[in-house]
């Protein structure tokens, strides 16, 4: 007696089976990579705004001599609000002793604003001490 001889290949419940997992797979794979796209971007845009924060804190007393108040701009496409205030410090001084010299410590502090694309409003907001003359 001779066998049949088998068939190779695969069922059609394999082949259903295996399109399952390849979605499953794809969609996964996707979302992960759609999540990312999106947090490159928000990365981006925190990346920039640290960006205008710095460049407004090195400019501060660059210009004109630091004094007391309040600037405020846009980036130069409009994403990006921002707001330098620059105030007067006594950090560092003796309370003890009597205020003298020419020079003042300032505080120098910068906030940047924008929205994401998801509406979200976001903030970065960066302060540093500089030496200026004092202000009669």
């Amino acid at each position: 007696m001779t066998r049949p001889p088998r068939q190779s290949g695969f069922t059609l419940i394999e082949v259903v089976v295996a399109f399952v997992l390849l979605t499953l797979v794809l969609s996964v794979g996707f979302q992960i990579f759609s999540t990312g796209m999106a947090r490159a971007a928000e990365l981006d845009a925190r990346s920039r705004a640290l960006d205008i924060a710095q460049s407004q804190l090195a400019a501060a007393g660059t210009v004109a001599p630091l004094q007391e108040g309040q600037t405020q701009g846009d980036s130069e496409d409009r994403r990006f609000h921002w707001t330098t205030s620059v105030t007067p410090t006594d950090e560092g001084q003796d309370p003890k002793m009597p205020t003298q010299g020419a020079y003042i410590l300032w505080r120098v502090e910068t906030h940047v604003e924008w929205t994401t694309a998801t509406g979200r409003p976001q903030q970065v907001a960066l302060a540093t001490l500089a030496l200026g003359q004092r202000t009669p």
